[in-house]
């Protein structure tokens, strides 16, 4: 049934996004001048075509710029100018340190030095405190459906060990070390790299707000955030699938042990590290000297020169640079591996930002948040926020958290520009609670990998999804309030 019912979604979207924009471009609206309006029309196609997956959503971006520049809603440089914005290049060096990463095996080392500690008792609290831990950490620096689909064999490898597969009798325990992944994987806000929503709030924050938040701005709130809700994630799971479970015997500890271990570094692993902590140091190095000297010129000078972008890109330079074998010519990456990254979401990427700048540059955007603003009431800067992560939470349930943040940032940095209130903190929390779908196999690729695996019946995923998404948004907007007052981020 569930197969049957994607086919026929994407089928009813394909012919949806056409009538939707006709409708939308027949339809009279005074208030919006022509560009404006032609490009309401090709936004309410795209929001159906994201929605709906009638297309991948690299190629709904695409079809959005190609029908703005064709419609004549802005020429083509001003459209796809924002493929080539410096956070599409951040994105890109990150890319390339994650595929270095996972080609080199050192995620798989890092996950198994983690978990070695964290089973060896067999203890399921102590499992899923051990496997939450390090697939956040992972996320941190990696997508978060990368990390999924690393951590996804070594959570079936460890529930074997556990006796947990193969038994019709077996306990609720595997529906819940599997949430546990694709939950850690997805709060993994903590650091911009780490989700494509923080890069767009950023970037629009920027193009379309005029303020500029480094990666101390995002951490300083955001880290917290993620360690509150990754201790959330652990005790609904534990509560709701691991309370009352023994401990496995000791030959199942022995077997895990023997499971999680690893050889020795090679030298392409050293080199990762060694470029990863330089990476993390220069991109932390300007927000840090701002912080502590923000009027210093030194500290004007490392943020003029020591840009994320220009500190990713460096990265992956070095990637290619460093040898794994002189002598017979191989390196740490070759060029192979830029086949292997996350184009789609470099394209997704430019396509939101493309669309965001013309929302702004057409004033569809203040108009749209003129109307929410007035139909909702929430003229305080922290009701609009709330608004913003509900939006988010909510939209992300049914497409890809990047569109669902290309969709809503825009609208509510308008909402709070008319207002007159500060849009940085509406902006995280449309981008945050894109990153909080938790309900549903189509809300994020990780909950999609989990649920491919057998072990999660989707009503488990519904009911405990829908819990942790409110309890999610409830601390995304403490979070705000407390801590971007508290530290500047305004």
């Amino acid at each position: 049934m569930t197969e049957a019912r994607g086919p026929r979604r994407r089928l009813v979207g394909l012919v949806a996004g056409p009538l939707v924009f006709t409708v939308v471009l027949a339809w009279p609206l005074p208030e919006l001048g022509a560009a404006a309006h032609t490009l309401a029309a090709i936004f309410g196609w795209a929001v159906v075509y994201w929605v709906s997956e009638a297309l991948p959503p690299a190629v709904t971006a695409l079809l959005a710029s190609v029908l703005a520049v064709v419609l004549g809603v802005a020429p083509a440089p001003a459209v796809l100018a924002p493929y080539a914005d410096p956070v599409i290049f951040l994105f890109l060096g990150s890319f390339l340190l994650a595929e270095a990463t996972r080609s080199s095996g050192l995620d798989r080392r890092l996950a198994f030095s983690v978990l070695r500690a964290g089973v060896c008792e067999a203890q399921p609290a102590r499992i899923l405190a051990a496997l939450g831990i390090v697939t956040c950490a992972l996320s941190l620096w990696l997508s978060n459906t990368t990390t999924t689909a690393i951590m996804l064999p070594i959570g079936l490898g460890v529930l074997r060990q556990l006796g947990e597969l193969g038994d019709a009798t077996r306990s609720r325990f595997p529906t819940g070390l599997l949430l546990m992944l694709t939950w850690s994987s997805s709060v993994a806000v903590g650091v911009p790299v780490g989700s494509p929503p923080n890069l767009i709030a950023i970037g629009m924050v920027r193009d379309l707000a005029g303020r500029r938040l480094t990666f101390v701005d995002w951490m300083l709130v955001t880290l917290p955030l993620t360690v509150v809700m990754l201790g959330v994630c652990w005790l609904i799971l534990w509560l709701r699938y691991g309370a009352g479970r023994p401990a496995a015997g000791p030959n199942g500890d022995r077997a895990v042990a023997e499971t999680l271990a690893v050889g020795p570094w090679h030298r392409a692993e050293m080199n990762v590290v060694v470029v990863f902590v330089l990476a993390v140091a220069l991109w932390m190095l300007p927000g840090a000297a701002l912080l502590v000297a923000p009027d210093a010129p030194a500290s004007r000078a490392l943020e003029a020169h020591l840009p994320e972008a220009a500190v990713a890109l460096l990265a992956a330079v070095l990637l290619f640079v460093l040898p794994v074998d002189f002598a017979r010519g191989r390196f740490t990456l070759d060029w192979s591996a830029a086949g292997r990254i996350d184009w789609s979401t470099i394209l997704l990427f430019g396509g939101g930002l493309s669309l965001g700048r013309l929302m702004f540059d057409t004033g569809l955007a203040p108009a749209v948040g003129g109307a929410v603003l007035g139909a909702s009431g929430a003229g305080s800067l922290w009701a609009l926020t709330a608004g913003a992560i509900v939006a988010g939470v909510v939209l992300s349930e049914t497409s890809s958290n990047t569109a669902s943040a290309s969709v809503v940032i825009p609208v509510v940095i308008a909402a709070a520009q008319s207002a007159g209130v500060s849009p940085v903190p509406p902006a995280l929390g449309a981008a945050l609670g894109a990153s909080f779908g938790f309900m549903l196999p189509v809300s994020t690729p990780p909950n999609a990998i989990v649920y491919g695996s057998g072990l999660v019946p989707l009503p488990e995923m519904i009911r405990s999804g829908i819990i942790l998404d409110i309890v999610g948004a409830g601390l995304i907007w403490v979070a705000l309030r407390l801590l971007c007052p508290l530290f500047g981020v305004m």
